[in-house]
């Protein structure tokens, strides 16, 4: 059996924000989500995620069926250290499983790692491993040293290396693979007799090894995997790496993005084959993008569905669905609850919000159309402004099939414009069109022959 403890109690003060630094996010998602994703995706039987500053924060965001919260307490008198934060969990581990330790801080780190550091513990029969890397700039890190076998003999911190030591490249990640049984006894046994006054997880290594135990060094293949963020700075950092992945996953997967370091996919966002991305486009939340669809540039797109054959340019959609082969904007905003038929046209400055359009519907530029039902092949004019609001409540606008709204129109919700039914332009409409009929809803023209200049006599000029 194998089971994960995360460390995610740390207050993370660098970040200096109000926000528990696990829940920060990277390409849309919290950090520890991250964590718990390649833990999961390891296959790792359960996960014990151990909490401390903002856990209430933490629990509630986080909360599944296969993840356990344990909770290190914090405050003045209360112990501190990775190894401590480990104890929390201690009821939790049975003596002939392996416990592999992960940092609640480290997003990057990917299942496909945590599977080998197993495998790599496991198939060499250690009593525990540790995950190293080897950087050009250890500076900082608890240092790895081996044995004449390669197997580990010490880490030696920084502060406490020589200058030998110090030019050591291969260092501590933080991320352990251990048994069960060893783990809780060791654990038993460190103190936190230190200037920190703190309990370290490096002890139970240190006590295992003076044991007799056999301690293994597995090497990750990349080093940008185990890099935690402490600070903003490194939290760009881990999205630019983050970014990079998810662009690269939906190229292999048939993807067309035509600048990846200036297109900004969120984890979770699902495109079809065939579909071209062009800079500056941002598709968050849990969207996805069908087969053969445009995305032009500096669109958003946010919780949407967008269907096949879409063409989008330069325009903000939110939490709506979108149809076939429908084509939108420059610079339309499709506002939350949407939803679009097939073969619709939303041109230039056209704002839809909470309204369903029917397929073939036209709406070419400049209008607003709010809280409406909308037919098939409906016309909607320049300058057509659906009025939804008195002041105090929202009402519905109906407009069935067929039905033509002539330019500079105004519909009064509620109202209903029935199938066929034609708003000359100019009108305010507050009464029901019928079906088949043309609504003229406008003052007679009045010319006043000589008005202008009486007007300019009058006023002395």
């Amino acid at each position: 059996m194998n089971i994960s403890i995360i460390l995610a109690a740390g207050e993370g003060t660098r970040m200096k924000s109000s926000v528990p630094k696990v829940l920060h996010k990277v390409c849309g998602k919290p950090i520890l989500s991250y964590i718990i994703d390649a833990s999961r995706n390891a296959n790792i039987d359960k996960n014990y995620v151990v909490v401390g500053h903002g856990s209430d924060e933490v629990m509630e965001e986080l909360a599944e069926d296969d993840v356990f919260f344990r909770i290190q307490p914090i405050g003045e008198g209360c112990p501190y250290g990775t190894g401590y934060a480990v104890m929390q969990a201690m009821d939790d581990i049975e003596d002939d499983c392996n416990v592999v330790i992960l940092c609640g801080d480290t997003p990057l780190i990917t299942d496909s790692t945590i599977k080998e550091l197993l495998n790599y513990h496991q198939k060499n029969g250690y009593d525990g491993t540790v995950l190293t890397a080897v950087l050009d700039d250890p500076s900082g890190y608890g240092r790895i040293i081996r044995d004449e076998d390669d197997n580990l003999l010490e880490i030696i911190e920084d502060r406490d290396a020589t200058e030998e030591e110090k030019a050591i490249k291969e260092i501590n990640s933080g991320i352990y693979c251990i048994n069960g049984k060893l783990l809780k006894d060791a654990l038993g046994k460190i103190d936190n007799k230190n200037i920190q006054g703190e309990y370290y997880i490096t002890d139970v290594i240190k006590i295992l090894r003076e044991g007799g135990r056999r301690i293994g060094a597995c090497i990750i293949g990349d080093s940008r995997e185990i890099h935690g963020v402490n600070s903003r700075v490194q939290l760009a950092f881990c999205e630019k790496i983050m970014k990079d992945r998810i662009n690269q996953t939906h190229m292999l997967e048939g993807v067309t993005i035509i600048d990846p370091e200036n297109t900004y996919i969120e984890n979770g966002v699902s495109i079809g084959r065939d579909s071209i991305i062009y800079p500056g486009v941002v598709i968050s939340g849990n969207s996805t993008i069908g087969r053969d669809c445009i995305i032009g540039e500096n669109t958003r797109i946010e919780n949407c569905t967008i269907e096949d054959r879409v063409e989008i340019y330069s325009s903000t959609i939110e939490e709506s669905i979108i149809g076939e082969r429908c084509t939108i904007g420059p610079y339309a905003h499709i506002r939350p609850d949407s939803r679009l038929g097939r073969d619709i046209r939303i041109g230039n400055f056209v704002e839809i919000k909470n309204s369903v359009l029917g397929d073939g519907t036209k709406a070419a530029h400049l209008a607003y159309i709010g809280d409406a039902d909308v037919g098939k092949n409906v016309n909607i004019g320049c300058g057509v402004i659906f009025v939804n609001y008195d002041g105090e409540t929202k009402a519905r606008t109906t407009v069935e099939d067929n039905a033509f709204i002539g330019s500079n129109s105004n519909l009064i919700a509620p109202v209903i414009v029935r199938k066929r039914g034609y708003v000359a332009a100019g009108s305010t409409i507050t009464d029901e069109v019928e079906e088949g009929c043309l609504s003229i809803a406008r003052a007679r023209q009045v010319n006043k022959y000589g008005w202008v200049d009486e007007r300019q006599r009058r006023d002395g000029k």
